[in-house]
């Protein structure tokens, strides 16, 4: 539970950061509408199709994490991802031209530019949900830190949980900004920008105290409670392929028996 607390408080931090970076997209959004509901129920469809896209991406990365729990490291996994966050953050030179190493890279990203730019000029709701769930896939070090938690959780529907509660946390300080503006000072935004760090190291930490399993209540359970969770998860998709192939086995034998007695009546 304290994990995906984490995510929420990251993306509340975190949003300050995405003032910066996102902000001049969410301010020239073209919201639908001439009433402030109007304006809201766009920039609030923006914001969800942001959310829908890290969801999605959370599910692809939780699952490559229950896929390295599947092979054994359940906990070298989430102290690994902790590490990442707090490296990045120790010596960011190390992932300062993360994005000079393939042109191709850039070239995806801006063709990913210039399709969001096409969708400004469709000023309709289902425009704004697009322009979100598009924005969520550009390059964003602090959508690196969620993934890597993602990685972390080891789960698919925790991984996906992990990034909607990050994607929530940055809603509303990037509405209020479609709505009104800058609402903050740039003073302000600096001064909460140097506690992201901060909140990326601790979020780090305890990751790491979770795959140490130190038997602390809520922060690093004991290994044999998260085996054990792990266990009845495997159990559970078990039973579940077993019921489908018996279903399946019943419905061969009904169709053979039905062909039989067909026959016999022939």
């Amino acid at each position: 539970m304290t994990i995906f607390i984490s995510a929420l408080l990251l993306g509340l931090m975190g949003s300050f950061h995405c003032a910066g970076m996102c902000g001049p997209i969410a301010i020239a959004l073209p919201l639908h509408g001439n009433t402030v509901p109007q304006k809201i129920f766009g920039g609030a469809l923006y914001n969800i199709g942001r959310t829908i896209t890290y969801g999605i991406m959370g599910a692809v990365f939780g699952l490559l994490g229950q896929g390295l729990q599947l092979i054994g490291f359940q906990q070298k996994v989430s102290v690994l991802m902790g590490a990442v966050m707090i490296i990045s953050v120790l010596f960011p030179a190390l992932f300062r031209n993360q994005y000079s190493l393939d042109k191709s890279w850039f070239s995806a990203v801006g063709k990913l530019k210039k399709t969001i730019g096409k969708m400004f000029a469709i000023r309709s709701f289902q425009s704004l949900l697009f322009i979100g769930m598009l924005n969520g896939l550009l390059p964003c070090g602090l959508v690196y830190m969620a993934i890597a938690g993602a990685i972390g959780t080891g789960g698919v529907a925790e991984g996906s949980l992990y990034m909607i509660l990050f994607g929530l946390g940055t809603i509303p300080m990037l509405l209020a900004i479609s709505l009104a503006g800058n609402v903050l000072s740039l003073t302000v935004r600096k001064g909460i920008n140097k506690l992201i760090p901060v909140l990326v190291v601790i979020v780090g930490l305890l990751f790491i105290l979770r795959g140490l399993s130190l038997g602390i209540p809520y922060l690093s359970p004991p290994k044999q409670k998260i085996e054990q969770k792990f266990e009845k998860s495997l159990q559970s998709e078990t039973a579940e392929l077993h019921s489908e192939a018996k279903r399946d086995c019943c419905k061969i034998n009904q169709s053979a028996s039905s062909y039989n007695h067909d026959r016999i009546d022939y």
